[in-house]
């Protein structure tokens, strides 16, 4: 699915998602990575949510965003409350949602200016 038409400046966004990866420009991801709208993490050490912990959450909260989009893949999965307290600790906002909309989400905020971090398990 193409996602964005349009090109914002200065900034990463991502173009498509689909089973082949996401799509951030002209590169595609196949494994879960971290993306904000300056920096991209390509290896994030996570293959399903049961593997976020507070160790893998260190990559995305030394980013210091304001709000946090963890895409779960094809089907939206929660965090155990034993990981939310890490985001309610910070008084970081999250969200939890299935990938390609984590992605449409992430596109939304970061054109808006807001400081961002998805982090995105792709779909297959």
């Amino acid at each position: 699915m193409e996602i964005n038409l349009e090109t914002p400046l200065n900034q990463y966004y991502i173009r498509a998602v689909s089973a082949d990866g996401i799509r951030v420009h002209e590169d595609y991801y196949t494994q879960p990575f971290i993306i904000s709208s300056d920096r991209i993490i390509p290896s994030w050490d996570v293959k399903t949510v049961e593997d976020i912990c507070e160790a893998s959450l260190e990559a995305i909260f030394e980013l210091q965003p304001e709000v946090v989009i963890i895409g779960t893949g094809e089907s939206q999965v929660f965090l155990p409350p034993a990981t939310q307290v890490h985001f309610f600790r910070r008084g970081l906002g999250f969200e939890v949602m299935t990938t390609d909309a984590a992605c449409r989400t992430f596109n939304v905020l970061a054109s808006e200016g807001r400081n961002v971090v998805a982090a995105l398990i792709p779909l297959t």
